[in-house]
């Protein structure tokens, strides 16, 4: 039975390292196109304009309030003419089609950038304030503030729910499966089918989920001791 986890021509290793290569692809793309709308939206929340609070709030309330795969489903039928519709503004009127892997980067993503907001805009409420008015105190610009001390900071303080955020999009990963995306889940499935070995191939789907969710959980563990290398702790 074993066999059948085999690089050779029987075996489906090779499209299982492949679907792990896949997964991690899009697990990286999304959680940094959702760190960029987490930025954005949590810079949107902290703003003193009402209107860009109120899109950042209605982002975030109704992608964490409705199933992460109805967002696939939604982005997997209609992606392709919302582009269209865009594009139809710029003067082209032909036919585009996205592929699996730019929805499923695009949906995670999205969903990813929800909570993500949240993680940083309390990691910049995190900051103590007086930290900030020492560095203008000491003459520094905006910009130099946001370089030296709000934005280390904020990263120390949002490194912990970050970890947890990666976590979710490289499991949210398994969803994108619906698409045909040969990822890990979409991988087993097949090889379950065919083979008729639905236990041995989705527990060898749990095992590499595993595996990737515990050294990225180590990695996220140094990462945070680095961040805090300079604190003192009481």
């Amino acid at each position: 039975m074993l066999d059948l986890l085999s690089f050779g021509p029987n075996g489906w290793g090779g499209q299982l390292l492949a679907g792990t290569a896949m997964t991690m692809a899009v697990a990286l793309s999304s959680f940094l196109l959702g760190l960029l709308f987490g930025a954005g939206g949590a810079a949107a929340k902290l703003s003193q304009n009402v209107a860009l609070r109120g899109v950042a709030e209605v982002y975030t309330t109704v992608v964490r309030g409705v199933p992460e795969l109805l967002v696939i489903y939604l982005l997997f039928f209609g992606g392709s003419g919302m582009v269209m519709a865009v594009a139809r503004v710029f003067g082209y009127d032909g036919y585009i089609e996205l592929n699996a892997f730019s929805i499923g980067v695009a949906s995670v993503g999205l969903i990813s950038g929800a909570y993500s907001t949240e993680v940083i805009r309390g990691a910049v409420q995190a900051v103590p304030f007086g930290q900030i008015e020492a560095a203008r105190a000491c003459g520094m610009n905006r910009w130099l503030i946001l370089r030296r001390v709000l934005v280390p900071q904020t990263l120390r303080y949002a490194l912990p729910g970050l970890g947890n955020v990666w976590q979710l999009t490289l499991k949210d990963t398994a969803l994108i499966s619906v698409t045909a995306l040969a990822e890990i889940m979409r991988v087993s499935h097949v090889a379950a089918g065919s083979t008729r070995q639905p236990f041995l191939f989705y527990s060898t789907a749990a095992a590499l989920y595993l595996l990737l969710t515990t050294v990225s959980t180590t990695a996220f563990e140094r990462a945070e001791r680095y961040a805090n290398r300079g604190v003192r702790r009481v």
